[in-house]
């Protein structure tokens, strides 16, 4: 069983930044690749950022790019996600997952474990 834990949420100012962090339990973290989606409220579950196994690749939804950036720390077993020039429309809960299938270049989809998520609320 993979446990995945979100932190680092909060309340932050329309044009502020928050980082979150996301800590794996799995041994295998280093294998896999992995992702930050999000929720906002009444809506589905959309793709933010993913990262391949050792962080050299990276892949941002085209509403974040610019604005936030994905890395990994391996020996922690951490994902985060740097999140700058926040905007009220960032508003949701984020979820960090493991890629558990699926080719790396089809990073949207085939994430198996998925954390609780951490609220992320932009005020204008």
């Amino acid at each position: 069983q993979v446990q995945l834990v979100e932190s680092g949420g909060g309340l932050v100012q329309a044009g502020g930044s928050l980082r979150l962090s996301c800590v794996a339990s799995a041994r295998t973290f280093n294998s896999y690749t992995m992702g930050w989606f999000r929720q906002a409220p009444g809506e589905g579950r959309d793709f933010v950022a993913a990262l391949n196994w050792n962080g050299i690749r990276t892949y941002y939804a085209d509403s974040v790019k610019g604005r936030f950036t994905i890395s990994r720390d391996n020996s922690k077993k951490t994902v985060y996600l740097q999140m700058n020039s926040l905007k009220p429309e960032d508003t949701a809960i984020y979820f960090c997952a493991r890629k558990g299938s699926g080719p790396e270049t089809d990073y949207r989809v085939g994430y198996d474990y998925w954390g609780q998520g951490t609220q992320v609320t932009v005020s204008s």
